[in-house]
């Protein structure tokens, strides 16, 4: 199974196995990390998943839309490896990707 490393705000990092077609943000919240927030469930509607995507998977995501980079606009946390973990679908290819938490706003 694909594996998806998360580094919580704190500096904590666990390594779990990560579903192919569930997003990031589902990955990580059923693993049971209480730091990711995903208030609105998905929706791309809060950025309360907003994560920081390691450098070495970036050219590998999709495309960021308007909406989400409007909802990352809205955080005093940005930075130009972010995304909201929502809009990340998980697949094969992301194994051993990398994202730490953002603190939260």
């Amino acid at each position: 199974m694909p594996r998806l490393q998360v580094t919580t705000p704190a500096g904590d990092s666990r390594e779990i196995e990560a579903k192919t077609g569930w997003s990031v943000m589902e990955n990580i919240r059923d693993a049971g990390f209480e730091d990711l927030l995903a208030l609105c469930g998905g929706c791309c509607s809060c950025a309360t998943c907003h994560v920081y995507v390691d450098d070495e998977f970036a050219g590998t995501l999709p495309a960021i839309s308007a909406e989400e980079d409007a909802l990352l606009d809205s955080s005093e946390h940005r930075r130009p490896n972010s995304r909201l973990s929502c809009q990340i679908p998980f697949s094969a290819a992301l194994d051993g990707l990398a994202v730490e938490i953002a603190p939260e706003d």
